[in-house]
């Protein structure tokens, strides 16, 4: 069974502007180091509840289903992740696809500081089909998790999607 590892980082920004770099997906070529590709497949609908409708749009426009390229190091792998959205303070994704990670749960989770900055959680669970040591594996996902939270800041404060 996969374990969770959990951190955070304090980004210089609103969590609207965060969330916007993270619902981005087909930009993360661009600043994540091991993401090589990315196709959104599906967008949740735009367009207001109708009267009388069940359910919410707080996901309205964002990506519902996405299918990524990873290359990182021993770790080369397609996958296809499926997306929940809690307006600006919430994302989570759960695998529906891959072919060597056969787990990929996680989630960021958004709280404002103040004005102008950010905190950022990342919550990730991660099991892949070679074998490999739980200590190794936790380590694994802690240096995944604290790269994807600095290069997160860095795109953020560095003003890509004002």
């Amino acid at each position: 069974m996969a374990s969770q590892t959990t951190s955070s980082i304090v980004v210089a920004a609103t969590p609207a502007a965060i969330m916007a770099v993270i619902a981005d997906l087909e930009a993360y070529p661009e600043w994540t180091a091991s993401v090589r590709e990315v196709e959104v497949l599906t967008v949740y609908p735009a367009e207001p509840l109708t009267s009388g409708e069940a359910g919410d749009r707080t996901g309205a426009g964002r990506p519902k289903e996405a299918r990524f390229v990873l290359d990182a190091g021993p770790i080369k792998d397609r996958y296809t992740l499926s997306y929940e959205w809690d307006g600006d303070d919430e994302v989570r994704w759960t695998l529906v696809e891959g072919g060597l990670i056969r787990e990929l749960d996680g989630s960021y989770a958004l709280a404002a500081v103040d004005d102008s900055s950010t905190e950022v959680t990342y919550q990730l669970t991660v099991d892949v089909s070679i074998p490999m040591l739980g200590l190794m594996k936790r380590k694994a996902e802690k240096v995944i998790i604290d790269t994807a939270l600095k290069e997160l800041k860095k795109r953020v404060e560095d003003g890509v999607n004002e």
